[in-house]
């Protein structure tokens, strides 16, 4: 029966008759499996209203979340090392409001290692009981294991959930020739990676297309998948899109047109990269898919004129903090932190993933309603001089600004990579580009900025990428006064002095300590 408007006033009241009070805080391990999942919640709350649920009003949704919220810390209250560390914090009861969720500490790696690996003391089901898949992290910054348990139930209605929203509301608009379409993923050099399980996960479970999670391939393989008819999307990670160019160098021009989507993984893709990839496929979109190890799709750009990533309404509690742990306003930075909506065997609390987020103003309809958000670079991307921190992120946007201006050279044209180099020790900062042309690229900067040139690009462009907290305490006097060294070194393309990850990713700052 499908409620009237009068009936869904109290987004509140509804939100408690789906999850009902005896469902809130269960008493035993055996009570939290007899539980209904959270998809279910989901799929009955649009048959009550009559509307699906990613279009139904915001305060619906957010009441529908916050009941499971509550839901959540009373199974994690079951886990005697969740209690012990909930106590701590003062934390007895299910939250009564968002004000008291967000009292609850932020989980990082060594958290989700404690829970997850070795003895996994954080499960509330314990993993005797079976029904769960272990996921490895492929590119950890710290070099060290980090796994996530999930219940396989629970993982399969994410993927179905997740995949549906890529259908109805991203890859839709962007695939519609006719049948076949096809949806690739180059993800994965072995299959417990979270890339390999989770993301193909998704994209197998998207309608209407049909699905390959090909793996790394080469040429000859890309060639292969190409010649099949019909229109193609195709999903990895950021530096194996940059080089599809160079990897389809003997596709047929048939091939090339039917290349309709790329979607990249977590991060940015430099504009070099995306003038490539648009000039060899003449109808590629480009789009970025946010993933991590603990949420298989954290937000999905829906469009490409736009940077804006949308959650998947009924997934994941998206928040971006501030430094105490409360959402920022919309327009302000803060760190990425989430929370999976469909883990009650397995929870995990307020997760920092590592990343910095703009908040954006939400999706309200007609149709599609969700909360949005933007990337700003990983929580690594600071640089640190002396005692202030600038952010990576907006001190290579400076510099590439005042050096196009002043030499006309835009790096975000020349430039395959870019990474800095700070050596604390030797009190040098070096940022690193990789180029076709190293030294012609070097001679015509150096050229044109002069003797010190060098150093007063860096000195006038690093104060504006101080953080909103110290943004007064350095200028360019100031910089001056630190003693270090500034340089812009060009390299040619994939120089080993740009250093990757295991996984091929370029972190965009390697600090020397």
């Amino acid at each position: 029966m499908t409620m009237t408007s009068s009936d869904v006033a109290a987004p509140a009241e509804l939100a408690a008759r789906l999850i009902p009070e005896e469902e809130l805080r269960p008493r035993s391990v055996d009570d939290v499996i007899r539980l209904p999942s959270f998809a279910e919640k989901l799929e009955e709350c649009g048959r009550l209203t009559g509307t699906p649920y990613c279009e139904s009003p915001l305060d619906l949704q957010n009441a529908l979340v916050f009941r499971r919220l509550q839901q959540l810390v009373g199974v994690a209250l079951l886990n005697p090392l969740w209690r012990e560390r909930l106590h701590y914090f003062g934390i007895r009861s299910a939250p009564a409001d968002m004000s008291e969720w967000e009292r609850i500490p932020l989980s990082d790696k060594t958290v989700q290692r404690d829970m997850f690996m070795g003895a996994r003391a954080g499960m509330v089901v314990p993993l005797e009981h079976g029904g769960f898949e272990v996921v490895a992290s492929g590119g950890t910054g710290d070099g060290m294991p980090l796994e996530i348990v999930y219940s396989l139930r629970e993982l399969r209605d994410t993927y179905r959930i997740a995949g549906a929203f890529m259908g109805a509301y991203q890859l839709g608009r962007y695939l519609r020739g006719p049948a076949p379409r096809w949806l690739f993923t180059t993800l994965a050099d072995y299959q417990m990676w979270s890339s390999g399980t989770m993301v193909g996960g998704v994209l197998s479970q998207v309608p209407g297309v049909n699905y390959i999670g090909a793996g790394p391939v080469s040429a000859p393989v890309l060639e292969h998948m190409f010649s099949y008819p019909g229109h193609k999307a195709l999903m990895g990670i950021t530096a194996g899109i940059a080089l599809l160019p160079e990897l389809g160098a003997g596709l047929s021009p048939q091939a090339r047109a039917s290349f309709r989507v790329a979607m990249y993984g977590s991060g940015s893709l430099p504009q070099r990269k995306r003038d490539e990839l648009q000039a060899f496929f003449p109808n590629v979109s480009i789009l970025s898919y946010f993933a991590a190890t603990q949420a298989e799709c954290v937000g999905l750009q829906l469009d490409h004129t736009s940077p804006a990533l949308s959650a998947v309404p009924g997934l994941h509690l998206v928040e971006i903090v501030d430094e105490h742990g409360r959402a920022v306003a919309e327009g302000e930075e803060g760190e990425l932190v989430v929370t999976r909506l469909h883990a009650g065997e397995t929870p995990l609390l307020r997760l920092k993933l590592g990343d910095r987020m703009i908040r954006r103003p939400a999706l309200n309809g007609p149709g599609l309603r969700t909360e949005r958000f933007e990337f700003a670079g990983r929580t690594a991307d600071v640089l640190h001089l002396n005692d202030s921190q600038y952010s990576a992120t907006l001190a290579y946007a400076a510099l590439r600004g005042r050096l196009r201006s002043t030499t006309g050279v835009d790096l975000d044209l020349v430039a395959h990579e870019v990474q800095f180099h700070n050596h604390r020790e030797d009190r040098t900062l070096t940022l690193l580009a990789a180029v076709d042309d190293a030294e012609g690229t070097a001679a015509a900067v150096e050229h044109a900025l002069g003797p010190n040139g060098m150093r007063n690009l860096f000195v006038h462009a690093l104060p504006s990428s101080l953080s909103l907290f110290n943004d007064r305490e350095a200028n360019a006097a100031a910089i001056e006064q630190t003693g270090y060294g500034f340089r812009l070194v060009f390299v040619p393309r994939s120089s080993p002095q740009i250093e990757r990850t295991t996984v091929g990713k370029t972190p965009l700052v390697r600090d020397r300590g």
